[in-house]
């Protein structure tokens, strides 16, 4: 199936075509890209579609618009929620959070404007993350009594370090772009007009890369893999090996490397 076959006139998420191996995925819930039932919903099934098809592609995730990447969680529609619906809505976020981070291909994060708590999540589950000039970033739920996903803050804790994680979420106070950038959650930041093409850049490098081994190695990245009991360890190990060394697009990488 192909991206554009994705793509529905009332989708809040819009998948391009796939150009050079590459799908852009664009956060489009106006006014401010907040993260509604259907676009959390949207996006998952998006995620997995494209991670379970014959040839998964790299992707780059964006916001529509410039001002907003997007706003965290959807206020509005929180409103009339009650303790189950929130439940419900924390189930989903927690397995959209799972397919963006189970992804086997290059998942790079463009930040266009606004990154608001779940925001933040996202684009910590990215394999790289780039913010425009005027991105800001923030973890509002303890001045608005609500709370990211426990999935969200390991891995806010897990990249950031803990007294980072403490300042943003203990907190609630925004920073701008380039203090994300020396926080760790981004890795570069550039003008909002370079965002877009720099972002394709990269992902079209890495969707170059053969697939098999950038699969195996984003697995072994997982935190949780560090506390496998040894056996595991090994027996993944084994298995990735095999499946690397029979892989035609990593033979053809070793015999370049070789020749």
């Amino acid at each position: 199936m192909t991206a554009g076959s994705h793509k529905t006139a009332l989708s809040a998420v819009h998948a391009s075509d796939e150009t050079d191996g590459v799908v852009v995925l664009t956060l489009n819930h106006p006014p401010a890209n907040a993260l509604s039932n259907s676009l959390v919903s949207d996006l998952t099934a998006k995620l997995e579609t494209l991670a379970n098809g014959p040839h998964a592609p790299a992707l780059v995730l964006t916001g529509a618009g410039e001002r907003f990447f997007c706003a965290g969680g959807d206020m509005k529609e929180a409103v009339d929620f009650d303790a189950d619906s929130m439940a419900e809505r924390m189930k989903s976020f927690h397995a959209l959070l799972c397919a963006l981070e189970n992804y086997p291909r290059p998942l790079v994060c463009a930040v266009n404007g606004w990154c608001v708590g779940g925001g933040i999540e996202m684009a910590l589950f990215a394999d790289v993350a780039y913010a425009s000039t005027t991105a800001r970033f923030v973890f509002p739920e303890i001045k608005h009594g609500m709370l990211p996903a426990v999935k969200g803050i390991a891995q806010v804790r897990e990249i950031l370090g803990d007294r980072a994680a403490r300042r943003l979420l203990l907190g609630g106070e925004p920073i701008d772009a380039f203090a994300a950038k020396a926080m760790g959650i981004v890795d570069q930041v550039v003008k909002q007009d370079d965002l877009l093409a720099t972002a394709l850049a990269d992902a079209r490098k890495a969707a170059a890369k053969p697939p098999a081994v950038f699969a195996a190695l984003k697995r072994a990245l997982h935190s949780g893999t560090a506390s496998w009991p040894v056996e595991e360890q090994l027996r993944v190990t084994v298995a990735d090996a095999r499946t690397v060394f029979i892989d035609p697009a990593a033979r053809d990488a070793r015999e370049g490397f070789n020749g």
